[in-house]
């Protein structure tokens, strides 16, 4: 008996050995994803500031839209710039609503517009957002800057990521927003979404030529239109229900040098106050991410169930039996992990102590991609304002030609 107790204490230890490698890892090999400090690069204004069409896929967004459309017909900009909202099918009256904003607000030109709805083989977002550059293009800008209903804007945001994309000579600039953490379950849930983001796609990565790493935050995507051209985006990525990351996989492999960073002049105005709305939110493209592949989804569970939850487990079975080196790797695992998440509460504005909970806070994640998953398999795939799209080898390949 006490040899069977001793021989599944010792497995424990071993796992958490592995565990805690990871962690090491982690921390000192993979790009430091940790730190939090990848703001925009070093920029000067350009001699001369480029024509910008600035693209807003809408889709009943009128509980936001009073606080984020102003910020952008206020932008300070000493070039051309004009916005062009496309009301994807709205039921709550967008379209109505950002006409009396630009008449009340005035600043930047406003065109607003209907694609109607998507074709087959096209996700309603990324139709819209087709249906704007077709707009934009008409005026040749150089840049687009494509942008959510929901992200509210500094005044200077616009000059500050051109003279950016400029002075680095980058195809795409992409700012994540800072999203709202201001209820409970945004205070848990909010900051370990964009640790984790960071941590599948490390930001000094991304920046790096040569590096195959690509990602973008689709809240704010600064894209010349010549990349767009070369990448094929929209249509390429038609019926990416992770448009965001999608779009910057095309603009790299077509040879395009893209940025990625956290942002201190682009915020998210949309609330999530239950965790139920952060559920939805997370849950309806975890799968997606994972290619709708049941082997990569039991490799994420394991993944998770040996980084994050593993360190807790082997230091109380560790304290329980009175075993040191369960203690000792358990309880390192878990120093390390918490280390690691510091940077972004304190960027986030949390209280530290939040950090040992992240074991848990892994759990629930764990428990919303098993539920996307679960979704997918009873045919609700990714739900989205009334919208269920099915994984994209259902779609048809035909696309209609770019505009």
């Amino acid at each position: 008996m006490w040899w069977g107790r001793l021989r599944r204490v010792s497995a424990v230890v071993w796992t958490a050995v592995g565990s805690l490698a990871a962690w090491l890892w982690l921390l000192l090999g993979h790009g430091f994803f940790w730190r939090t400090n990848v703001s925009l690069p070093p920029r000067e204004d350009p001699r001369d500031w480029p024509a910008v069409g600035i693209v807003v896929p809408a889709r009943d967004e009128a509980a936001v839209l009073p606080e984020s459309l102003p910020s952008l017909l206020a932008q300070d900009y000493p070039g051309r710039a004009e916005v062009f909202l496309v009301d994807d099918g709205s039921s709550d009256g967008t379209g109505e609503l950002a006409r009396a904003l630009a008449d009340r607000h005035g600043g930047l030109p406003l065109t607003v517009s209907s694609p109607g709805e998507p074709p087959a083989g096209w996700t309603g977002k990324l139709w819209a957002v087709r249906h704007g550059i077709g707009l934009a293009r008409a005026r040749a800008p150089e840049y687009l800057l494509l942008t959510d209903a929901d992200i509210a804007h500094r005044p200077d945001s616009l000059r500050e990521l051109v003279a950016a994309a400029r002075t680095g000579g980058f195809d795409l600039v992409s700012l994540m927003a800072r999203l709202r953490a201001q209820s409970l379950w945004e205070r848990l849930v909010v900051p370990a979404f964009v640790y984790f983001f960071a941590q599948l796609y490390p930001f000094r990565r991304i920046g790096k030529r040569g590096s195959r790493t690509a990602a973008a935050a689709g809240g704010c995507v600064l894209l010349r239109l010549d990349a767009a051209a070369r990448a094929q985006v929209p249509d390429s990525i038609r019926h990416a229900v992770i448009d965001d990351v999608s779009l910057a996989k095309a603009v790299k492999r077509s040879g395009g040098h893209i940025w990625l960073g956290l942002a201190d002049r682009v915020d998210s105005v949309r609330p999530y106050p239950r965790l139920a709305d952060l559920w939805r939110m997370i849950s309806r493209s975890a799968y997606a991410q994972l290619r709708h592949n049941p082997l990569l989804l039991l490799g994420t569970v394991a993944g998770l169930a040996l980084v994050y939850l593993m360190p807790p487990v082997a230091l109380v079975v560790g304290l329980l039996a009175g075993n040191a080196a369960a203690i000792t790797a358990g309880g390192t695992a878990w120093l390390l992990m918490a280390a690691t998440y510091a940077p972004m509460l304190r960027t986030y504005d949390q209280p530290l102590w939040l950090a040992p909970l992240l074991p848990a806070i892994a759990f629930l994640y764990l428990l919303m991609t098993v539920d996307s998953a679960v979704q997918h398999y009873r045919g609700r795939g990714a739900a989205w304002k009334g919208r269920t799209y099915t994984r994209p080898g259902s779609a048809p390949e035909a696309a209609p030609e770019q505009r």
